[in-house]
């Protein structure tokens, strides 16, 4: 009996101390984003876990109006690309979810296997296509190439929720005289909450961080997005490098994203794990 006791206590330790090293390991680096904001100069190179509230980084990345138009853009871009293709997603998922045609598996495995490809690999044609469609150093451009890793996603993920929903329900709403398109709008769309939110969500941050495309397709300081702007910060001379002003234009970037993860981590995991072992 006393060794089961202690048993369990080592084992509760082990699990708390577990738990504390992974704590440690993911929260460090946003602490030291921050404590690293609220530094200039040689300070930044001190080793000082609690700094002094300084804001003079925060001050001056807020007062720059090209990193301010940057957030706008990247808010534009990304806003856009959910709507999009959660849009052209919920029609996919409708036909390919509820709708008995040949060639449905080839359609899903190709979608999947087009949201495999690294972007580095389609950079050269989608220069050729956003060219060619006159979209270059337009934010156009982005939201057309972010369209290419979100829909594939957001396709697979409603379309496995979509064939999770009970075909008892649709089959009435048929016999009342429902048409698709109000089914879909009416029925389905609010079942499909946590789907849609999780999916929006990891669309948005993907197309909120976005850097390649982004550094490829926009040329001028009026279109460009957060990270390129972040990554074109200049110090006062050649010499300085502006550790300070970087951490803090990172943190004004991040800080949102870790908060609406927050908010939506239920929707989160429950529209994932549905989307994932259901269908």
């Amino acid at each position: 009996m006393v060794r089961s006791a202690t048993g369990r206590r080592l084992h509760r330790i082990a699990i708390y101390g577990l738990f504390a090293v992974v704590a440690l390991y993911t929260l460090f680096p946003f602490y030291w984003m921050i404590a690293s904001s609220l530094k200039s100069g040689q300070a930044i190179f001190d080793v000082t876990f609690l700094p002094d509230l300084k804001f003079n980084n925060y001050e001056a990345i807020l007062s720059d109006g090209v990193f301010l138009r940057s957030l706008l853009n990247s808010l534009v871009v990304a806003a856009s690309v959910v709507a999009l293709s959660l849009g052209l997603a919920i029609a996919a998922a409708y036909a390919l979810g509820r709708i008995d045609f040949r060639g449905r598996s080839p359609i899903m495995f190709l979608f999947l296997a087009v949201s495999m490809f690294p972007q580095i690999a389609l950079l050269s044609g989608l220069f050729e296509m956003i060219r060619w469609l006159g979209l270059y150093n337009t934010l156009g451009s982005l939201i057309f190439a972010y369209m290419i890793f979100t829909l594939p996603f957001n396709i697979w993920v409603l379309t496995t929720f979509m064939r999770s929903l009970p075909r008892q329900i649709e089959e009435a709403a048929i016999m009342d005289g429902c048409s698709p398109l109000r089914i879909v709008r009416c029925i389905f769309l609010p079942m499909m909450g946590p789907a849609l939110i999780s999916t929006g969500l990891l669309a948005f941050i993907a197309s909120w961080n976005e850097f390649l495309f982004a550094l490829t397709f926009i040329l001028t300081d009026e279109n460009r997005t957060v990270p390129v702007a972040i990554a074109l910060i200049s110090g006062s001379s050649r010499y300085e490098f502006p550790y300070g002003a970087i951490m803090a234009a990172s943190t004004i970037v991040t800080v949102p994203l870790i908060v609406m993860a927050l908010l939506f981590q239920k929707y989160i995991v429950s529209g994932l794990t549905a989307g994932a072992v259901k269908g």
